[in-house]
């Protein structure tokens, strides 16, 4: 019998990516595009990377992988790819192809595992109207799936993470707690009826929520992953040059998620990096219980779009705060 997939992977999801304070230092360092084509690159540490082709017509580029969050193999590769498509969308972009990123350990886990994997990879891109075209592989005994990405997008319709203007409300379009829910699953907290909310919440496209943000004229917009709703608020706030504030009971969480976050046992590592990071750019109101201190530094997987509104706009989600004069970056959570 196969082992489980989880038992084979030191994290599980997003919260197996490098830490943003030690990630930061390194991505500073690299050269800087300067082809005038280049309209979306590192530079704000937005969601994907953007192209023009023409007048008309840009390229959004992204890719993403990681190890197993959940042990049902179609489950984790619908979840990886949804994630990754997310970016395009994070874009104001649409997902047209993708490739296959595989790493996998075949004499362990055989082939009948690897193409459960990648037929839910291959139903979420169906799903999103885009085609996988190709991919690459290697063998590795921690599992990896994910896909590179390429969706198209007007140039003048791009949405990055730094338009954001004082008095925009931000809506996020899904709960958080996913990170959570996978180190409940590692450690054999978890029961099925969690697990099912949390797949649903990570299989979910989110085609939806961009084409609303569109519609609604948002200024800005990103996906909430690896980095937890704190950290990618603050490379959004930063990026717009502003301050962010949020109430912190207004963030929705998956269904069970608070109660496990009651104590450390499915704390995250990824999520105690966030934490520690987040120490840099946020203050908490005194009235924040710890259950929801670590909702929002929760290392999510394949979350939902946070978009900065104009004031009288509005779309699906919940509305947990807005953008507001102040030192670039800093959150307040109150």
């Amino acid at each position: 019998m196969a082992p489980a997939l989880t038992s084979l992977s030191h994290g599980a999801g997003c919260g197996c990516k490098l830490s943003a304070a030690e990630l930061r230092p390194i991505v500073a360092g690299l050269p800087r595009a300067t082809d005038p084509r280049v309209l979306v690159a590192a530079d704000t540490a937005d969601d994907a990377g953007v192209v023009r082709l023409t007048g008309e017509l840009a390229l959004v580029q992204t890719a993403d992988f990681f190890t197993p969050i959940v042990d049902d193999p179609y489950a984790f590769g619908r979840i990886a790819a949804t994630n990754a498509l997310s970016d395009i969308y994070a874009m104001g972009g649409v997902p047209v192809s993708a490739l296959n990123l595989v790493a996998y350990p075949l004499a362990t886990l055989g082939p009948e595992i690897l193409a459960e994997i990648l037929r839910g990879g291959s139903d979420a891109v169906a799903a999103a109207g885009a085609s996988i075209v190709g991919g690459h592989s290697i063998d590795d005994p921690e599992p990896k799936y994910g896909l590179a990405v390429t969706g198209t997008v007007h140039p003048d319709a791009v949405l990055t993470n730094a338009g954001g203007a004082p008095g925009d409300a931000l809506v996020l379009t899904k709960p958080l707690g996913a990170g959570a829910v996978a180190t409940a699953i590692k450690r054999e907290l978890a029961g099925d009826g969690l697990v099912a909310r949390a797949v649903e919440v990570m299989t979910t496209l989110n085609a939806r929520g961009a084409e609303q943000a569109r519609a609604a004229g948002a200024h800005a917009l990103t996906d909430v992953t690896g980095f937890g709703l704190l950290g990618h608020l603050h490379e959004l706030a930063e990026a717009s040059g502003l301050a962010a504030e949020v109430d912190a009971a207004a963030v929705p969480a998956i269904g069970g998620v608070l109660a496990l976050l009651e104590g450390e046992a499915a704390l995250a590592g990824g999520s105690k990096r966030n934490r520690a990071d987040a120490a840099r750019f946020t203050r908490w109101g005194d009235a924040v219980p710890e259950p929801r201190r670590r909702l929002l530094c929760d290392a999510m997987t394949s979350g939902g779009l946070l978009a900065a509104l104009p004031p009288g706009a509005a779309m699906e989600g919940a509305v947990i705060g807005r953008l507001v004069e102040g030192e670039p970056g800093t959150v307040f959570v109150g």
